[in-house]
C-alpha cells in the first residue's frame, strides 16, 4: 500500500461507502474486473495490481482525509479513473468539454491533458470514443431497434446527425444505419430517418465536403 503504515491501522475495520466517492470507483472497478476474466492476458495482471492498490490506497486515504500523503504517482493514476468514471456519466451533455471536466475536479486543463497524455489519449478522443461506443450497443440492442438514429446520436451527446454520421463511420467503417439494418433488418419507426437518408449525410461529412467535426 503506497500509504504510511499508520494510516492503514486507522482506517482497519472502519466502514467505506460503496455507492459514492472513491469506495464507488472502488466497488465498481472490483465488480467490473471480476465479471469476466477471459478478456485479460497474463501481462494484464501487474497494471491491474497497481490500479486496485491505488484505488484501496485512494480510499483509505479519503476516508482518513490523508489524501495528501499519497504518492503523486497514486493520485494521479486514481484522479485518472475518477474524471474517466465523471466522463462516462455525462456523455450525454453535449457541453461536455476538457475545460467542464477540469473544473469537476479541481484541477487545471493542462494538468487534465497531461492525465490523459499518460495513456497515451486526449480528452476529446476519449470523449468521442466513449460516446460512439455507447451508441453503438444502443444500435445493436434489440430492445431499442425502434428508437430513431437521431434519437440514439443525442441521447450520447451528438446533437448534429451528419456530426455523428461521420464519426460512427471513420470509427467502425459503416454509417449507423448500415449496422442497424444489418442486426435488425426490419426496424426503424415512420419518424426515422431512411437508409438513404443517413448515407446520403456520411457523404456530405465524408473528406472534401467542407463539414467540420
Amino acid at each position: 500500500m503506497p500509504l504510511p503504515g499508520r494510516h492503514a491501522d486507522q482506517v482497519m475495520g472502519r466502514r467505506i461507502s460503496a455507492t459514492e466517492g472513491i469506495g464507488a470507483l472502488l466497488a465498481q472497478f472490483l465488480l467490473r474486473l471480476a465479471a469476466d476474466t477471459s478478456c485479460y492476458r497474463p501481462a494484464d495482471g501487474p497494471r491491474l495490481a497497481t490500479v486496485v492498490t491505488d484505488l484501496v490506497s485512494a480510499a483509505f486515504a479519503h476516508a482518513l482525509d490523508a489524501d495528501p500523503d499519497l504518492p503523486p504517482e497514486s493520485r494521479d493514476r486514481t484522479l485518472t479513473l475518477r474524471v474517466k468514471a465523471f466522463v462516462r456519466h455525462h456523455l450525454g451533455d453535449p457541453e461536455l468539454t476538457p475545460a467542464t471536466i477540469a473544473a469537476a475536479h479541481h484541477v487545471s486543463r493542462s494538468h487534465l491533458y497531461r492525465l490523459f497524455r499518460a495513456e497515451g489519449l486526449t480528452v476529446a478522443s476519449y470523449i468521442r470514443d466513449q460516446r460512439l461506443e455507447h451508441a453503438r450497443r444502443d444500435l445493436l440492442d434489440p430492445a431499442r431497434s425502434t428508437t430513431p438514429i437521431h434519437a440514439v446520436a443525442a441521447r450520447w451527446g451528438f446533437p448534429r446527425a451528419a456530426e455523428f454520421t461521420r464519426a460512427f463511420r471513420t470509427a467502425y467503417g459503416l454509417p449507423p444505419s448500415e449496422l442497424r439494418a444489418r442486426e435488425h433488418p426490419r426496424s426503424g419507426p415512420p419518424g426515422d430517418a431512411p437508409p438513404s437518408e443517413w448515407g446520403r449525410l456520411a457523404n456530405d461529412t465524408a473528406p472534401g465536403s467542407g463539414a467540420s467535426w
